[in-house]
């Protein structure tokens, strides 16, 4: 029973990398849109674009990690 558990658990903690992918996908369609509208800020934009996408990443790589302790705990 508690195997089961576990891989319940682990399964719906990886839900989060999806947001993640989805909040990745929406940061770059708006760098995209920004540049297309501005092309002279593109410097700025971009860097606040790799931001964006550590902390996306990071929420991701954290779910997963949740994951792991979840299953192998």
């Amino acid at each position: 029973f508690t195997t089961a558990s576990k891989s319940i658990g682990a399964g719906l903690a990886t839900i989060g990398v999806v947001g993640a992918g989805a909040g990745i996908g929406v940061l770059f369609s708006g760098l995209l849109l920004a540049l297309s509208r501005n092309p002279l800020m593109e410097n700025k934009l971009f860097q606040l674009t790799l931001l964006g996408f550590a902390l996306c990443e990071a929420m991701g790589l954290l779910a997963i990690m949740m994951a792991f302790l979840i299953l192998y705990s």
